[in-house]
């Protein structure tokens, strides 16, 4: 599901409310009907990264003992997944990772994240990324350390639906962490075989009967910023090579731009921060008005990029335009035209092959990622978010692509 803990008005409470059936065990597909369908289930790629570096990657789970889990009272200690991407070498004696384990797939399909996709119709499984596990890191020079970016997803989604993005960062010397809040995201596998399930449907629901949608939106959010500080507060027992702690950025989708920039605001470890279509307000619509964050409310004297769907800017979103008006650091804010809220997520490249396959109407493509050309997102996304955090954070020239528009970017507009 793509939707936000802060956006999408109509559709994302639509979205909500058709997840929250499945989660109650409405409209479940049947068991014989599911394995006539599996031999004939979608299988999809994902496109290569393009930087020097081949990727590497590895798995950790964290636990938190000072902080009992906040979305199940029974767990003592908040829980997490986090995926390490790093820039390898010698990657081809290692195996190519999945996008997503079997627990985690099966529950993403079940959440049905990508709507207007039938269950069991994809064998979310299959997909590989371009990380290989466990290869060794790139030697770097002697005295160097890498960058290091947190991304966070979006509401209801893995980690591992940035994966085209991160893959990218760390093709292009970035150690890229991957986080999955548990309990949020559509399924969490951990280690042992355990896979934890989104709670959020469920809690959506009891929100909209007893009036206190804002308190869950500002409990999501906070959620997500405390799992952010723990990766944190444990990067040296993460990454297999050595960080640059002077320069960590953070970023992610929807609810996880929102978390990017939020923890920026709460934690001075943070250096840059970029919100791909994330509202930072405490309400439903990407328009409306209501509680602001206090990243919002107060704004940031570091870096930050917002990169929205079209229509989305700091002059038509309320809390965007109040962290405009309130920050004093460096602001970026970009168009994609034509994208759509999921433009900024691995369904640019996955959706549009799904309906083909499925014979599924054009409007299940559109409806999520707009009618950019998927190619296109992707290389937009390739050159600016990378372009923006080697600027903040490795002072790199960028030949002057972050200063105004390119003849080799035409879809994308700078809002002034």
């Amino acid at each position: 599901m793509t939707t936000r803990t802060s956006d999408s008005g109509p559709r994302r409470r639509a979205l909500l409310a058709a997840t929250a059936l499945t989660v109650l065990g409405v409209g479940m597909a049947q068991p014989n009907a599911v394995a006539a369908l599996a031999a004939r289930r979608v299988r999809l790629t994902l496109p290569a990264p393009t930087g020097p570096y081949p990727v590497g990657t590895v798995s950790h789970r964290l636990v938190d003992p000072g902080r009992p889990d906040p979305w199940v009272a029974s767990r003592p200690s908040r829980e997490l997944m986090v995926s390490v991407r790093y820039p390898a070498r010698d990657v081809e004696r290692y195996p190519r990772a999945a996008q997503l384990l079997p627990g985690e797939a099966a529950g993403f399909d079940r959440l049905n994240n990508f709507g207007g996709v039938p269950q069991g119709r994809v064998d979310w499984a299959a997909t590989r990324t371009f990380a290989h596990q466990g290869a060794p890191p790139a030697r770097a020079p002697r005295g160097a350390a890498c960058p290091v970016l947190l991304y966070s997803p979006g509401v209801g989604d893995p980690r591992s639906l940035g994966t085209t993005l991160t893959d990218e960062l760390a093709s292009r010397g970035y150690v890229v962490i991957c986080v999955d809040h548990t309990y949020d995201g559509s399924a969490v596998e951990f280690p042992d075989g355990r896979v934890e399930t989104s709670r959020l449907p469920e809690e959506y629901v009891r929100a909209k009967r007893e009036g206190t949608v804002v308190e869950l939106l500002r409990k999501t959010c906070a959620v997500r910023v405390a799992d952010l500080r723990l990766v944190l507060d444990r990067l040296e027992t993460l990454a297999p090579t050595p960080l640059d702690r002077s320069a960590i950025g953070a970023f992610g989708q929807s609810a996880g731009g929102f978390a990017a920039l939020q923890a920026m605001h709460d934690d001075r470890r943070i250096a840059a921060a970029a919100n791909l279509d994330g509202v930072l307000a405490y309400v439903e619509g990407d328009q409306d008005p209501g509680p602001l964050s206090t990243v919002a409310a107060d704004g940031v004297d570091r870096p930050v990029l917002t990169m929205g769907k079209y229509g989305n800017d700091h002059h038509t979103v309320p809390s965007w335009a109040a962290l405009w008006e309130h920050s004093s650091g460096p602001r970026l804010d970009l168009t994609l035209l034509g994208s759509g809220h999921a433009t900024y997520t691995d369904a640019t490249s996955m959706l549009p092959r799904i309906a083909e396959r499925l014979g599924l109407p054009e409007k299940v493509v559109t409806d999520a990622i707009g009618t950019v050309d998927p190619e296109r997102a992707v290389a937009v996304q390739r050159a600016y978010v990378p372009a923006f955090f080697d600027r903040e954070l490795r002072r790199r020239d960028d030949a002057g692509l972050l200063d105004g528009p390119s003849a080799g970017y035409p879809e994308v507009r700078f809002v002034d």
